[in-house]
C-alpha cells in the first residue's frame, strides 16, 4: 500500500481498519460440491480454487463428456464420481455431495438447478442467472426451499469490499457518477465462431452485455448498494462471428435509485481491459484492472491518494469459501436470486433500449 500526501481520517481508518472478510462464521466441517459443466473455467479456475480452501471440498463431476469427467477424475483424489447430465438429473451419486455449483452455458442453468433443487441441494449458479429474465424467475422458484446463490465473484474480492467500505463512510462525499468497462478478444480466447457465447439460443439477449457488461453493472450496484431503475444504450455487431448477436460492441447508461448516474461500455472484440470508476463530490474510487480475475484499488480525495495493493487473493477460491462458511452456518447468502433477477431485468432493458432507441424503466 502506497500515499502521496496526507490521508483524511476517514480515509485511513477505512482503508487501514477495514476488515475485509467480516462474512466468516465459526462453520465447521466441508461442504462437498458436485460441479456441473467442466468446461475451460471450471478446469482452469473452479476445481484448483477449492483445493486451495478449508471448507469446499470437490467429490463429483458432471458433463456430457466421460472423457473430461475421468481426466478430472484422474487429476483429483477428492473426485470419486464422475456422472453425465441425465445421470444427474437422475439422482446418481446424490448422497456424495451437500451443493451443487453450475456453470454451463446460460440457457442450461435452470435444468440443472431445478434437478439440484430437487435432490435438496444449495446452489451456487454462474452469472448472468439465466438467459432470459423468464427463465431466470422460473429458477428462483425453483430454489424456494434450498439456498442459492448467484456466482458474483466481485462479491468477496477483499479491494472491492474496501471500495465498498469507502464509499458508506463517506470518502468520496456522496457517489455522483460511475465509469464501468469491461472488453476482452473473446475470439483469440476460444477461436470457434461456433461457441456458444454468440449462438443466441444458449447465451440469451446477447453476448457483451450478458458476460461482460454484467460485471460494471454489479459491482456498481455492490458499491453503491443500490438497484438501476432506467436505462439507454447503443449496440452494434460488423464481424461476421458476431452475425447472429446484437452486441459485439456495446455502450449503455444507468440510473440508479439513489441518483448516481453510471457510463459503461463493453465488449468481446476488443484488447483486454476492465476499470471501475466511482465519482463522488469530493473524490473518486477507481478499481483498475477490476474484474478479471485481478483487482487494485486506487482512492483519491482532494491532494490525497491511497493505493491500495490486494492481497491477491484467488477470487474463486474466497467465493467458494464465502458460500461454504454461509451455507454450513445456515446464514443468508448474498447476491440471492432475487438480486441477480435484477441484474438480468437491467440487462434486458439495456437491449430493450438499444433496439428502440428510448430511455427503458427497469421492472
Amino acid at each position: 500500500m502506497s500515499a502521496r500526501g496526507g490521508c483524511s481520517h476517514v480515509m485511513s481508518s477505512s482503508l487501514f481498519d477495514y476488515e475485509p472478510r467480516d462474512w466468516r462464521t465459526d462453520a465447521d466441517g466441508q461442504l462437498r460440491f458436485a460441479l456441473v459443466g467442466v468446461g475451460w473455467w471450471t478446469t482452469e479456475f473452479v476445481l484448483p480454487a477449492i483445493e486451495t480452501t478449508d471448507g469446499c471440498v470437490t467429490t463429483t463431476v458432471v458433463s456430457s463428456s466421460t472423457e473430461k469427467t475421468d481426466r478430472v477424475r484422474a487429476e483429483y483424489d477428492s473426485v470419486a464420481h464422475g456422472v453425465t447430465y441425465d445421470e444427474f438429473a437422475d439422482g446418481e451419486a446424490v448422497d456424495a455431495y451437500d451443493a451443487v455449483y453450475v456453470c454451463t452455458p446460460n440457457a442450461t442453468h435452470l435444468e440443472h438447478v431445478e434437478a439440484a433443487a430437487e435432490h435438496g441441494k444449495a446452489v451456487l449458479c454462474e452469472k448472468p442467472m439465466e438467459a432470459t429474465v423468464e427463465r431466470a424467475e422460473r429458477l428462483v422458484a425453483a430454489c424456494g426451499d434450498v439456498p442459492l446463490m448467484v456466482a458474483y465473484r466481485m462479491h468477496t474480492e477483499p479491494a472491492v469490499r474496501r471500495a465498498r467500505e469507502l464509499i458508506r463512510d463517506g470518502a468520496i462525499g456522496d457517489p455522483v457518477l460511475v465509469h464501468g468497462e469491461n472488453s476482452q478478444p473473446l475470439l483469440e480466447m476460444i477461436e470457434d465462431p461456433d461457441q456458444w457465447r454468440l449462438n443466441p439460443d444458449l447465451t440469451g439477449y446477447g453476448t457483451s452485455v450478458m458476460d461482460l457488461g454484467i460485471y460494471p453493472l454489479n459491482t456498481a450496484r455492490f458499491v453503491l448498494d443500490a438497484d438501476p431503475v432506467r436505462v439507454q444504450s447503443t449496440m452494434d455487431s460488423t464481424h461476421e462471428a458476431f452475425d447472429e448477436v446484437p452486441d459485439q460492441v456495446a455502450t449503455f447508461s444507468v440510473v440508479f435509485d439513489d441518483g448516481t448516474h453510471a457510463a459503461c461500455s463493453s465488449s468481446q472484440h476488443g484488447a483486454d481491459h476492465t476499470r471501475l470508476e466511482v465519482v463522488g463530490t469530493d473524490g473518486r474510487v477507481v478499481l483498475e484492472p477490476a474484474f478479471h480475475m485481478e483487482t487494485q484499488l486506487t482512492v483519491e480525495r482532494g491532494g490525497d491518494t491511497v493505493s491500495f495493493d490486494t492481497e491477491g487473493v484467488d477470487q474463486m477460491a474466497e467465493e467458494f469459501e464465502y458460500f461454504a462458511q454461509r451455507v454450513l452456518a445456515d446464514e443468508p447468502l448474498y447476491a440471492d436470486g432475487q438480486h441477480g433477477l435484477v441484474d438480468l431485468k437491467a440487462v434486458a432493458a439495456i437491449h430493450e433500449a438499444a433496439e428502440s432507441g428510448e430511455t427503458v424503466n427497469v421492472e
